[in-house]
This record gives C-alpha cells, sequence and structure tokens, in this order.
C-alpha cells in the first residue's frame, strides 16, 4: 500500500467517527514527529499495538479486501494482567475482511452505526477446514442458528458475539458501517488464523510523508 493512501484512508476513517459521536484518544491524533517526544509513559501504547490499523491483507486491492481501524484499549499476553480489548472499526461498503477464525480470542463484534453488517460464518473442523452444516450463536444474548455461509445482517445497535474456532467474513452493504470489537486479549501476531494464507499488516510504498504512525510501526 503506498503511505499516500494509508493517511487518506485514517482520515476518512477519523471523519467518519467524528459524524458518528464516536472521539478517538488524544493519541490517535499525534504525527510521528510528536511520538518522538513521547517517553515511557507511553509504553503500553506501543506494546500492546494501540493504534491507527490500516491493512490490505497483503493483497494489494484494498477498497475491495481491507480495513481500517484503531486500537483503543488491549492487554499484552505476555507483559500485563489487562484480560480485555476494544477496537473501532471503518469497515467501507462491500470491502471484505477475509475469512478467518481466532485460536484463543473471543470477540463482541457490534453494529455502531452506519450501514448493514454482513457476516457470514462456518465451523472450523478437522484440519481447520470449514464444516458445512448449522451453527449456533448468539446475536445480542439470543441463541440463534443459521446454515454455514449463510449472510447474516445486523443492524444499528445489533452484535454478535464469536467464540474461538468460528471462521467469519464481514462487510458493510447499504453505506459504510462503524463496528466496535470488545474482546479478550488481541494477539495479531500469534492469534490469526486466514483461511487462505494471508498478511496481516501491509507492504508499505514510502510515497509520501506519515500523516500518523501505525500500531506496527512505533520504534
Amino acid at each position: 500500500m503506498k503511505r499516500s493512501e494509508i493517511n487518506q484512508y485514517i482520515n476518512e476513517a477519523a471523519e467518519f467517527f467524528a459524524a458518528h459521536l464516536f472521539y478517538l484518544p488524544e493519541w490517535a491524533k499525534w504525527t510521528p514527529v510528536e511520538w518522538e517526544t513521547k517517553g515511557n509513559e507511553c509504553d503500553e501504547i506501543r506494546r500492546n499495538a494501540l493504534g491507527w490499523d490500516v491493512t490490505d491483507f497483503g493483497k494489494g486491492n484494498f477498497l475491495k479486501e481491507g480495513l481500517t481501524l484503531v486500537t483503543i484499549r488491549n492487554g499484552n499476553v505476555k507483559l500485563d494482567h489487562k484480560p480485555y480489548c476494544e477496537k473501532i472499526m471503518f469497515v467501507r461498503e462491500k470491502q471484505v475482511t477475509p475469512m478467518h477464525f481466532h485460536w484463543t480470542k473471543m470477540e463482541d463484534i457490534i453494529n455502531r452505526g452506519g450501514g448493514d453488517l454482513c457476516i457470514r460464518l462456518w465451523k472450523a473442523g478437522k484440519e481447520e477446514k470449514p464444516l458445512e452444516g448449522k451453527v449456533s450463536i448468539q446475536i445480542d444474548g439470543i441463541t440463534k442458528t443459521f446454515t454455514a455461509g449463510e449472510v447474516i445482517r445486523l443492524k444499528s445497535g445489533q452484535s454478535i458475539s464469536f467464540v474461538p474456532y468460528i471462521y467469519h467474513e464481514f462487510w458493510s452493504e447499504n453505506g459504510p458501517s462503524m463496528i466496535g470489537e470488545v474482546s479478550t486479549v488481541n494477539d495479531d501476531a500469534n492469534d490469526n488464523r486466514f483461511f487462505e494464507p494471508l498478511g496481516r499488516y501491509p507492504f508499505v510504498e514510502e510515497d509520501d510523508k506519515a500523516e500518523h504512525l501505525l500500531c506496527n510501526e512505533y520504534k
């Protein structure tokens, strides 16, 4: 991905969050120059990978398969005892987050406003292959059963709970969506199982100066 594109996508996401009255921490606005002035008091932000995350999953077609998000709070399985994580995501219309599951993370995905959040899910079976058949899942605390691969639509305010070993992919329809995530500790380095081999973070082509650091770019 080009740095100029990443700058653009971050600015568009920030504007979308603000329009929906979701306010980010002050450090989400810091420039790389401002980060250079920050000392050990900001170590939790750095070591727990808080902040902006823009990815095309290594596929090179961000508007088709990609995601823009901010990790607002997170623990670290090796360094602290905080057991939870919160993210806010900007999901563009028909922009897919590819099919994946987590080995250990449990998460609630919440439609905080905008379009419809569309999700397809499957149970992971032997050799971590997606299974056909029925999948039971909780939506707003109510257990519902769907056919594997069926499209589930969440309106604003609705949420869905994922346990480990549930493959899921998602996108937005009827406009972009602001999507929240509340989960156990997020560990992107070790706890993402994509159905097809993908990269979690993009290769960045430095065609412009960074306006904001990504969560994997802190020194």
